[in-house]
């Protein structure tokens, strides 16, 4: 069970325990984490999801895919280290995977 931190909008750092399996998008949205919109329920169809990853964290990840390349040109202030978390999937490998939520979500 991967232990994940999120950032929140305002500064708060939350750590979950999350389960293997599910993405990331789907454990903020059952813990409730605040920012994460997700519009298109997990369809890469949006970038209401958006998330920072702490680029220690960026090399562990798989590559983006175009179609997640094409969503992200719709987020709010995208950087090199962001991804949509619809398509990071958790793993054992994961754990301790640290992320800020942006202060908005584009779409």
């Amino acid at each position: 069970m991967p232990r994940i931190a999120f950032i929140e909008p305002d500064g708060a750092r939350r750590e979950i325990d999350a389960a293997a399996g599910l993405t990331l998008m789907e454990t903020a949205r059952r813990h409730g984490i605040r920012g994460i919109v997700a519009q298109c329920g997990g369809a890469c169809a949006c970038a209401t999801c958006h998330v920072y990853v702490a680029p220690p964290w960026m090399a562990k990840l798989p590559p983006r895919e175009d179609i997640e390349e094409g969503m992200l040109e719709s987020a709010w202030e995208p950087r090199p280290n962001s991804r949509l978390s619809c398509q990071i999937h958790l793993t054992a490998a994961l754990d301790g995977l640290e992320v800020t939520v942006p202060e908005r979500q584009g779409c």
